[in-house]
């Protein structure tokens, strides 16, 4: 089935390099139980709201999340290069480190792993297993900067190795050609609010990592003719989330778009749809706040729906005081959860971490060093 960015733009289906990975649409879903706890414990704060969530957790059938969507169009530019290999970043427990390494080995790349270092936590040695058990090539750095330099290095061995520089992917999937799988996102949300599955958001919340997603949304959202206000939770360092990188993304990947195909519509960074909270981050990346962990609970048990401390705990908890502070009253929310559902234990159970590379085996010699969720 053609993409909902292709079904309406047929030229940038016949331009742009894709291979198909996700199970796509995604299915929206109101939380009704979540609704009902609400009202218990906040009273009338919703009025005739409602709260709905876009499952892109579901979004592939080997892993969730919200990088299958970016990998689609990242890892077709690299087959399209003739590529043998991509290289991407990440800190230790990445889970875009981790969908790289699965979706790239599906359509038979190779993958290799910059990543430096974040608090210990179970899934942050859960996903080390992941990337071993994929055949991940894996390199620890202490910091970004060395990163890059190790990067470099690392491209410069493989080139002599395989005559052919590895395939670049930025940390988070975040480039204009990652950025095309949530404009198509937008259009593929638009398709679902014309068959009456869901009602056109007032409010669109999502976790603003290196802001891919969130960007991608909204410039999607604006073509697509959604009105939709996007509700960027900033859940890593004030450095990678700044409403001057959103401008930039957001007319670099319309620029790209309209340079494939002159049809698609133009538009402008509108910052009244655009808000970048920055009250929900709280200690540091990857360390939840209180206010993150009682969201993943509320969401757990009333609707059976696991997210994270890192990401979609964070950006569940900007929802969560909106309505309770009566923000949401009579409006449509959505949250767009990105976080993978597909639960892998059973294929890392018998992967010993000593056959990580070195560096790694402090996250399963040492305690954790965030609160379990």
């Amino acid at each position: 089935m053609m993409i909902a960015l292709f079904e309406t733009y047929p030229q940038l289906a016949e331009r742009l390099p894709y291979v198909a990975l996700g199970d796509l649409p995604t299915p929206v879903q109101r939380l009704e139980r979540l609704e009902a706890a609400i009202r218990e414990r906040y009273g009338e704060v919703l009025g005739g709201g409602a709260i709905y969530v876009k499952r892109d957790d579901w979004s592939g059938p080997l892993y969730g999340g919200n990088k299958v969507r970016k990998l689609e169009f990242l890892l077709g530019r690299a087959l399209r290069d003739r590529r043998k290999t991509v290289l991407t970043f990440g800190a230790a427990g990445s889970n875009h480190a981790l969908a790289t390494a699965i979706y790239a080995g599906q359509v038979g790349l190779r993958s290799i792993s910059m990543l430096v270092p974040q608090p210990n936590a179970p899934s942050v040695r859960k996903n080390l297993l992941m990337s071993r058990r994929v055949g991940a090539e894996l390199h620890f750095s202490a910091s970004y900067g060395a990163s890059a330099r190790d990067a470099l290095y690392q491209t410069i061995r493989h080139r002599l190795r395989d005559g052919m520089w590895p395939y670049p992917i930025p940390p988070g999937g975040s480039s204009p050609v990652g950025m095309f799988g949530f404009v198509n996102a937008a259009f593929e949300l638009r398709q679902q609010i014309a068959r009456g599955e869901l009602p056109e958001p007032d409010s669109i919340y999502g976790a603003s990592g290196t802001m891919g997603t969130v960007v991608g949304l909204h410039l999607g959202a604006q073509a697509s003719g959604l009105r939709s206000q996007i509700v960027a939770v900033r859940v890593t360092a004030a450095t990678f989330t700044s409403m001057k990188k959103a401008r930039r993304y957001f007319s670099s990947t319309l620029r790209l778009l309209r340079k494939v195909d002159p049809a698609f519509p133009r538009a402008d960074f509108d910052e009244q749809r655009f808000v970048l909270r920055h009250d929900c981050y709280g200690q540091d990346y990857g360390v939840p706040t209180p206010e993150a962990l009682d969201a993943i609970r509320i969401v757990n048990e009333t609707e059976g729906i696991h997210i994270e401390g890192t990401y979609t705990g964070k950006a569940f908890a900007a929802l969560l005081a909106d309505a309770a502070a009566g923000r949401l009253r009579d409006k449509t929310a959505l949250f767009w959860n990105t976080y993978n559902s597909h639960d892998f234990s059973a294929e890392i159970a018998d992967v010993d971490y000593r056959e990580l590379p070195k560096p790694f085996h402090r996250y399963f010699e040492s305690p954790d060093e965030v609160p379990s969720a």
